[in-house]
């Protein structure tokens, strides 16, 4: 697998009776070497609206999410 980093990450848009809508990350999208297009990966498909339709959103990462995150300890992440 490639070590660049995704040009998009990939959500689907929860909605929710009486709370904002709720954005899940289900991918990355990552830029082909020649640039001429993209390679999306998902980790999760979404699920289809009361219209029917699966609704994929791209958005480019986020600069914090642009650099390397340290793995947490068990029990850092079970204080939250």
């Amino acid at each position: 697998m490639s070590t660049t980093q995704p040009a998009y990450r990939a959500y689907t848009i929860v909605k929710r009776d009486g709370q904002d809508d709720f954005w899940l990350p289900i991918g990355a999208a990552f830029r082909h070497q020649s640039g001429d297009g993209l390679n999306i990966l998902l980790q999760a498909l979404p699920l289809p609206g009361p219209d029917g339709q699966c609704k994929i959103v791209l958005r480019p990462p986020r600069e914090e999410e642009s650099e390397p995150q340290r793995e947490r300890p068990p029990s850092a992440a079970r204080r939250r």
